[in-house]
């Protein structure tokens, strides 16, 4: 990830590593048995050393298939495409700065989406621009990024530039239901979603035939006690699971365990939750069965960045269904998952295509 800071403002980013476009199957063939396992062997519970490993696919579940050209159908050189976040004061000059600095080293802008919160007079923006013309050369993006930086050192302003190149690494997280998960896999499997599903974690094997129907790796790292030491290690092997699988972005596709503060912390700026309401109402297990309860006529979901502060973190999306009092828990049940699989789907594509900014406890995302 490339990250300025000018702001004292808290903001939460996501991380980004500098890896290869493409993952070649000769790379993954290449690869150690012990690297294929992967499965945490470090100080866990016995029942977490002997979890259930299904060996990874040659090539983890992704919309990409192939080596990407150089050239488009018409052989013109196919655009390079980055997305560049920013967060400032609002201030005069900042839009017409960074359209000069673009423009001056041969980038073409694309798409500009732009923000002032009045009530903090913080001003927010997002462009996408081709650099495949940029006039040192496409590959030394890091010449334009300190061009970039320096002009963020005179506004004061927070940037992050994400390049379409380098794919984002999804792990999704799961214990027994199943609908997120196999929504979240359908449209990976679809193109609508552009990243690499290299493992589904779940602390329930129940879930490990859908994993296996689409070629992911499943690790089932269970919680056989309900004390803290035992959560405490079934969370590490989690943790040096991530690591080794360089993982980006954490999906929480209903996963019905609470991560300690520690993990939280670490992991607050790159990691979406579903949470099975519209928040902040009826929160808590059933949620469903209390508005049922209560004769409520409108249901939610809500997907948020997961915190310490549980169900508090900063909302990316929201929807709701009309209920009416014909409508029984199983009906509830039913119009309830398939919100939920409707906001998770949206939230996890805005914060891959680079649409999410945090401010606070609050984001602005520049949604298509």
């Amino acid at each position: 990830m490339v990250l300025a800071r000018g702001l004292k403002t808290p903001a939460i980013r996501l991380r980004l590593h500098t890896r290869p476009h493409l993952v070649q199957p000769s790379q993954h063939a290449t690869r150690s048995k012990a690297q294929k396992r992967i499965l945490v062997q470090a100080q866990v519970h016995p029942s977490v050393k002997s979890a259930q490993v299904l060996e990874p696919p040659t090539v983890p579940l992704s919309v990409q298939a192939g080596p990407e050209a150089k050239t488009s159908s018409n052989g013109a050189p196919k655009p390079l495409l980055a997305s560049l976040l920013i967060q400032c004061s609002d201030q005069k000059g900042v839009v017409a700065a960074l359209a000069q600095l673009l423009y001056g080293f041969g980038c073409n802008i694309l798409e500009s989406d732009q923000y002032t919160d009045t009530s903090t007079a913080v001003y927010f923006q997002r462009l996408r621009f081709d650099y495949s013309e940029c006039l040192v050369g496409p590959s030394n993006t890091q010449v334009l990024e300190h061009a970039i930086a320096e002009l963020a050192k005179r506004y004061q302003m927070e940037w992050r530039m994400f390049y379409d190149s380098k794919v984002k690494r999804v792990a999704i997280l799961v214990s027994k239901l199943d609908h997120c998960l196999y929504d979240l896999l359908i449209r990976l499997k679809a193109g609508e979603l552009n990243c690499q599903v290299p493992v589904i974690i779940s602390n329930h094997p129940d879930l490990a035939p859908i994993a296996q129907q689409f070629g992911v790796a499943f690790r089932h790292l269970p919680l056989p006690l309900a004390d803290a030491k035992s959560k405490q290690q079934q969370e590490d092997a989690i943790e040096a699971l991530l690591q080794e699988l360089d993982i980006d972005l954490l999906v929480l596709a209903r996963y019905m365990q609470i991560f300690s503060a520690g993990f939280c912390a670490r992991h607050a700026d790159h990691t979406v939750n579903i949470h099975h309401s519209f928040l902040p109402a009826f929160e808590g297990a059933k949620p469903y069965h209390k508005a049922h309860k209560r004769g409520v006529k409108i249901i939610g979901a809500t997907a948020h960045l997961a915190t310490a502060d549980l169900d508090a973190g900063p909302i990316i999306e929201q929807d709701v269904t009309r209920i009416t009092h014909r409508d029984s828990v199983k009906d509830m049940l039913r119009k309830g998952r398939d919100l939920e699989r409707l906001v998770l789907a949206r939230a996890v594509r805005w914060v891959l295509e680079d649409r999410v900014l945090v401010h606070g406890n609050k984001t602005v995302v520049f949604n298509d």
